[in-house]
This record gives C-alpha cells, structure tokens and sequence, in this order.
C-alpha cells in the first residue's frame, strides 16, 4: 500500500492521461464486442461532443488544481480532517476511508444537489441529453458543471483531510469507474446484479439515465454503490425498458450540438414529468 501512495503522491501527467485514454479505448473496444442496445449511430460522429467535453473537463481540473494541491498539503500539515480526527489506524484503512468519504462528498453528495437545485440541474442536464450513452458520456459535462464538482472535490478534501496521494488515486478510480459504469455492454445479469452490491455495477447506472423520473432521480453513486442504498436513492428498472435522454428537452440533434449544448444550461427551466 506505502508503494503505491508514493507512486499517486507524484503520478505523471502522462500517467494520468494514459489512465483516461486507455479507459475510453478498452471500453470502446468492449462495446463492440459485448454491447447492450445495437445503437444504429456513427460511433465516432456521436462522440465529438463527448470528447469535446472531456477535454473542457481536463481543461478545467488542471487549471484549478493547485487549489487542490495546496488544500491538501494544508490539510497535512495541519492534521485537519475527520480521517486525521480518528483514531491511528493502518495504512489501507487510511487510504480506504479517504476514498469512501471523497466519493461520497466530492461525487454522491454533488450529484443529488446538482438534481435538486434547479439551476444546478440545467447545467447538469448537458450530461443527460445524451441519447446513446456509452462509455464517451461519462465526462460529458459542460464547463460549469466542471467547476461545480470541482468545487465539491475540494470541499471533501478540505472537511476530510485527505493527502493529495489520496486525491489522484480517487480521481483515477473515479475516470475507470465512470467510463465502466457508463459502457455499453452487456454484463450477465448476476454479475451485474452482485457486483452492484458495492460498486456501481453498468445496469445500475444505465437507470440513472432513463429519461423520465423517478429513475432520473436515483442511483446517483460513482464509485460505490453504498451511498445510494444507505440514502435511499437505488432503484431497479428492467435494462431492457431502459431509454436515454430527459423528457423535457427531447431533440436529439441539438443534444448532439456542441454550440447548443454549450447553451443548453441557460434555457428556461423545463419541470420534468414522472412515469
């Protein structure tokens, strides 16, 4: 455990780029292989915008990101921080702990308030409008919904005085887990179903993004799925039944528009309907 915090403390850039590439690669590749809807879209024209958006996103993380280096050092130096506050423990508790807690504040928590604020919602509704989710929608996020978690992140790193190898470690769990969670693919029911006992198995997040509430409104996990249990917010729905989008905003060649996209936040806001 001691080799691999070293190894996070001072992770290269190009590492971390290798992780994000590398993730969007293998589950591209796994969706053509083991897919859950056979889309009939170009694959790669559906996925500008997505990339276009997940670059804003690295855009934005790495020019605010010596906020989060110098929260964290901070918080190091000055032992503060309710992992800090807690008895010593070993070192893979440490690390496990400051990984449950950044998920739930710096991704569950910003999650469930970016759906019950309504103007936070119209900023995170860009990720929603995506009619055929696959793998490049996981950091479909426009550049205020960016700064939004960001935001969050470092609230968690601060109030959990998490070290900064602790934050890359989270933040590479969280790039492989979103793109998983996100995939197109097609796992055994079982496995799906078992897996998402504890992480937030493909299935179980495809629900998040049906187009109606209650279900838009739930499963709202990143990592782990025991947020939404414990809170209450897991729900099931048949992956079959399942339909991508948002109800109120149903025109898929604007949602496929980085120029309407980029607009899309500031649209008047539309209540959404329920099943």
């Amino acid at each position: 455990m001691e080799s691999i915090i070293n190894y996070f403390e001072t992770i290269p850039s190009l590492h971390r780029s290798i992780i994000l590439v590398g993730g969007i690669t293998f589950f591209w590749l796994l969706e053509g292989t083991l897919p859950l809807f056979n889309f009939k879209y170009k694959k790669w024209k559906h996925a500008v915008p997505n990339l276009f958006f997940t670059l804003t996103t690295v855009i934005v993380n790495l020019g605010l990101a010596f906020l989060l280096v110098f929260t964290s050092l901070w918080v190091k130096e000055n032992d503060f921080g309710i992992i800090n506050w807690l008895p010593e423990m070993p070192l893979w508790l440490y690390v496990v702990l400051g990984v449950l807690l950044l998920d739930l504040v710096g991704a569950y928590l910003a999650h469930y308030v970016e759906h019950k604020v309504k103007p936070l919602w119209m900023i995170h509704l860009v990720h929603h409008t995506d009619h055929k989710v696959d793998t490049t929608t996981a950091n479909r996020h426009h550049p205020l919904e960016s700064v939004i978690r960001f935001i969050f992140t470092l609230f968690g790193v601060f109030i959990i005085g998490t070290p900064i190898a602790i934050v890359f470690l989270y933040q590479s769990l969280s790039l492989v887990a979103t793109q998983f969670s996100h995939a197109n693919i097609k796992l055994p029911r079982k496995v799906d179903t078992v897996l998402s006992y504890v992480l937030v198995s493909p299935d179980m997040h495809k629900v998040h993004h049906h187009y109606m509430l209650p279900y838009t409104d739930s499963n709202y996990g990143n990592i782990f799925s025991i947020w939404d249990r414990l809170f209450g917010t897991f729900m099931k729905l048949d992956r079959e039944t399942i339909v991508y989008g948002v109800d109120t905003f149903p025109n898929e060649e604007e949602n496929s528009n980085i120029k309407d996209l980029l607009k899309q936040p500031f649209h008047k806001y539309r209540k959404p309907t329920s099943l």
